[in-house]
């Protein structure tokens, strides 16, 4: 059985391949689902802590990974 993760890297790659008509195919299969995810919206509050977490990025005061580091972190293989 294939992993989520797996699942992805093979639609990325045939996406990436597929000719335009298979591509619009898949699209009109997920529009409904694609909207639905674009209409998320954060509540004051959340925007509020995103915001006080970005000035402490930017001012030094804490430090952010990239996904793999991330990844790293969370596996045990990588110490922050």
């Amino acid at each position: 059985m294939a992993t989520t993760l797996s699942i992805r890297q093979k639609l990325m790659t045939y996406l990436a391949d597929a000719n335009d008509s298979k591509v619009k195919a898949i699209y009109t299969l997920l529009e409904r689902e694609i909207k639905e995810e674009g209409d998320f919206k954060l509540t004051d509050e959340q925007l509020g802590i995103l915001d006080k977490e970005r000035a402490m990025h930017l001012s030094g005061q804490t430090k952010s990974y990239t996904r793999q580091e991330a990844a790293q972190i969370i596996k045990g293989q990588r110490s922050f």
